[in-house]
């Protein structure tokens, strides 16, 4: 695989840049549009578990959800190009995505669920009695914790940002899906806000949600956060 890791990522504006440039503006020059998608329903979503590396399958609801989200891709965008973590649940979101839009998926590492380390597959109701203090820190401040033999959110970060930087530089006039995980949408919404780590629990990600970022002339346009309006006549989640 190519080794993406370039400069550190830059989404906010240029300070050298008068501040009243409009992003319609930086649509003259070419404009990268990014889908990021997270993957559909597994089990361990409800009642909570620390899923991480664990390659579950989609449910019957997940793969439902797959395909109301790729047909609405299909019907809104023209993406060239779909892009997963190597976890089951993203390829086979990916699949259902790209088969709409007549395209090819392509697994890349960088996109690959946060490690949990010794905590994956551990209940929140387990972490909670067994590591009080760690479990209330992961909520209260994220960005300061490590997983016990995993990452940290800085490790996310760092490796989400090759994501975003491939798919920006393959494509810098195109249109692309990611389709990732709930924690590694948020560590690239996180940069493309240019928020700090801190913020990682503002951003909501629900099952294939989609976020729709433009990204022109070094500067980005967040358009939307995890729309998932194309399920609704999927009903309520279990």
């Amino acid at each position: 695989m190519a080794d993406w890791r370039f400069a550190p990522f830059r989404c906010g504006a240029d300070p050298n840049r008068p501040a009243a440039v409009s992003i319609e503006e930086h649509r003259l020059k070419p404009l990268t549009k990014i889908l990021l998608v997270r993957h559909g329903h597994v089990e361990g979503i409800h009642p909570p578990r620390f899923r991480g590396r664990e390659d579950l399958p989609l449910t019957r609801r997940g793969k439902a959800e797959a395909l109301s989200v790729a047909r609405r891709i299909a019907s809104k965008w023209r993406p060239v190009r779909v892009y997963t973590s190597p976890l089951s649940r993203c390829v086979a979101t990916g699949a259902a995505i790209a088969e709409a839009c007549g395209i090819e998926a392509q697994s890349v590492d960088q996109l690959s669920d946060i490690d949990y380390g010794t905590w994956q597959m551990k209940s929140h109701e387990e972490m909670a009695l067994a590591e009080p203090a760690a479990y209330a820190a992961w909520f209260a401040t994220p960005h300061l914790l490590r997983f016990p033999g995993g990452e940290s959110l800085q490790d996310l970060v760092s490796r989400s940002a090759d994501a975003l930087r491939l798919a920006h530089e393959r494509h810098p006039d195109q249109t692309v899906v990611l389709v990732s995980h709930d924690s590694v949408n948020r560590a690239m919404l996180i940069q493309l806000a240019d928020v700090p780590l801190s913020s990682y629990w503002r951003f909501a990600q629900d099952p294939c949600c989609i976020n729709e970022v433009d990204i022109a002339d070094g500067h980005v346009e967040i358009r939307g956060i995890n729309d998932t309006s194309h399920l609704d006549d999927l009903g309520e989640r279990a």
